[in-house]
């Protein structure tokens, strides 16, 4: 007497099996976060951002809801940043609008998160880098506070190379005669 073994059906997997994708996904995303945090939240700062911390939680949460659609797990990273530099730039439109619309400006105020991040001689940087327009602050702090490529810029500020170029060297020469006039 022959015992077949039981036919598993590919429509039937067994119940105590978790998804294998959830998993990696999981996984990837808490290495990345692990990773990437505090340099993500110190972009976010850098790009003007006064609420970075939840710029930042927002756009791991893109990146969680979009995993699956990255061609390259590899690509996480420079997706992230993008979305970073994405919302700084919605939430800086938003309050531009609300401020022609209120009669009273108040002072911008940055988080005590954002400014324990940051050391003296940093603060004087920053206050000059808030004072370049977006695009150049942009370009100055993904060129030279992250170590990007103009590739990688142009694809996080979704321009073209040449304008990274431009944006770069504009913002520098403002910025060399912001930290020039305040000696």
């Amino acid at each position: 007497m022959t015992i077949e073994p039981p036919i598993l059906h590919v429509a039937d997997p067994p119940a105590d099996t978790r998804d294998l994708g959830a998993l990696n996904r999981d996984a990837a995303l808490a290495e990345l976060f692990a990773r990437h945090y505090t340099p993500t939240l110190r972009l976010a700062v850098l790009l003007g951002a006064d609420d970075a911390e939840d710029v930042v939680a927002e756009a791991f949460w893109q990146l969680y809801r979009r995993w699956n659609k990255l061609r390259d797990v590899d690509a996480a990273l420079a997706y992230l940043r993008g979305v970073v530099v994405n919302l700084i730039r919605m939430r800086v439109r938003h309050l531009q609008v609300a401020r022609k619309h209120t009669s009273t400006v108040e002072d911008d105020a940055i988080s005590a998160e954002s400014e324990a991040l940051l050391r003296d001689d940093q603060r004087e940087v920053v206050a000059a880098l808030k004072r370049l327009p977006d695009r150049q602050r942009e370009a100055l702090v993904l060129r030279y506070w992250l170590g990007l490529r103009e590739s990688e810029i142009a694809r996080a500020m979704g321009i073209s190379c040449g304008a990274v170029k431009s944006h770069t060297a504009r913002g520098m020469a403002a910025l060399t005669r912001a930290m020039e006039g305040r000696s």
